[in-house]
């Protein structure tokens, strides 16, 4: 088997793994938090140790992007599949909310395992395949996240959630192990500038299809969390069964990872041969108008098949974007290039969740799904009026001052 594909599946596993690991968790922190004792103010406990960690995240990601470019995607993985596994095994042990508050933010400024799976796929994947590997490796992802919570709900349905967390930390040790011995990153340039966070925004900034990609990431980050809050609400409002909410908004929260982990290959496929511009247009477009048409439906069915359809346009616009990142950034700039689009999805997913509770404190339900469509429907336009600068993107070898 050829090295990229073998590191690409590899790599799929472990991208899998991880993502299982945490829905495993994170869904399960509330309750969890009232085992502990935690009575009082649960939910503001809840939100800050959710946030917390893409807080971190946001302010790390730059700085280990920048470690990347000088020692390699790889061991920055491995670095962060270890700190994982120890961050999910203490969870198992800690006997109040200040020691989850302390690991969330640790595994915040910590970890980066995905994002550089990402960065190393799209480094050592051959160019006409790169938008099928990512591809690939974004329905990884999707399929952890819809695997995660039954899997982690299980085990501590069986043996309580302590348990559930350090399995998550026993799998993603699995994961670490795997890439260590069986992934090579054979396409690897270190960089010989000093590393500087003020610096890596300075020089991304001169180029402008970068920063436009980090523009819609952030933008279409938010979009995608800001349904989050008022999501189990609204599920409840259809079905008009709050004993049978939990149930629906688990079936219902996954309908959109399994459209990406069912079509994200064969958008991968089509970018390959059309471009990664041209799907990110048609993927926010899509996406934009499933979303706003979601408030049609009056009855749960309905509202669920058009979740499913906007999945499955929405499932292209990551990758597609991921794609931009590579064809946008030289190679010794790659790290740093992922770790800001990193900070870009932090920053859009701690605004999003914040966004949709504003929005549904004040108006209707319905209404943050039409104004999230919306939104989508403003990335596609800024993306399309832009289209020159993106397909620019596509022939830069090294960026503007370098």
């Amino acid at each position: 088997m050829e090295t990229w594909k073998r590191n690409l599946w590899v790599l799929w596993i472990g991208v899998f793994f991880t993502a299982s690991s945490f829905s495993m968790v994170i869904p399960f922190l509330p309750i969890f938090l009232l085992q502990l004792g935690v009575h009082q103010h649960t939910e503001l406990w809840s939100g800050l140790i959710f946030s917390s960690a893409f807080f971190a995240g946001a302010l790390a990601s730059p700085f280990w992007g920048s470690v990347a470019d000088k020692y390699g995607r790889k061991p920055m993985i491995i670095r962060a599949g270890f700190v994982l596994f120890v961050i999910y095994t203490l969870m198992a042990f800690v006997t109040n909310p200040y020691e989850i508050l302390g690991l969330r933010i640790l595994q915040g400024l910590l970890s980066g395992f995905i994002p550089g799976a990402i960065a190393l796929v799209g480094t050592n994947t051959p160019k006409h395949k790169v938008g099928y590997a990512l591809s690939l490796i974004s329905s990884a992802a999707a399929s952890g996240q819809i695997v995660g919570p039954i899997l982690g709900g299980g085990i501590a349905q069986l043996v309580g959630n302590r348990v559930a967390f350090a399995s998550a930390g026993i799998i993603i040790l699995i994961s670490t192990l795997l890439i260590i011995f069986w992934v090579t990153e054979e396409n690897f340039t270190p960089s010989k500038e000093k590393g500087s966070v003020r610096n890596d925004l300075m020089v991304a900034w001169k180029n402008r299809p970068f920063v436009l990609v980090l523009i819609l990431t952030v933008i279409t980050s938010a979009s995608v969390m800001t349904v989050e809050p008022i999501l189990p609400l609204y599920i409840i409002k259809l079905g008009g069964s709050s004993e049978k909410a939990s149930f629906l908004a688990g079936i219902v929260f996954s309908l959109p990872g399994i459209a990406s982990a069912l079509f994200a290959p064969y958008w991968g496929k089509w970018a390959d041969k059309v471009g990664f511009y041209r799907v990110l247009v048609i993927g926010l477009l899509g996406g934009g108008l499933g979303m706003a048409a979601q408030i049609l439906f009056h009855h749960i069915l309905g509202f669920s098949i058009m979740r499913f359809v906007f999945g499955i346009f929405f499932c292209a616009v990551f990758p597609a974007l991921n794609g931009l990142v590579v064809k946008s950034t030289p190679d010794d700039f790659r790290g740093r290039a992922f770790g800001l689009n990193q900070t870009a999805n932090q920053i859009g997913g701690t605004v999003g969740p914040m966004m949709g509770g504003m929005i549904g404190g004040i108006l209707p339900p319905s209404d943050v799904f039409f104004a999230t469509g919306i939104l989508l429907l403003i990335a596609m336009g800024l993306a399309y009026l832009n289209g020159n600068n993106l397909n620019r993107a596509l022939n830069i070898k090294e960026l503007p001052g370098k």
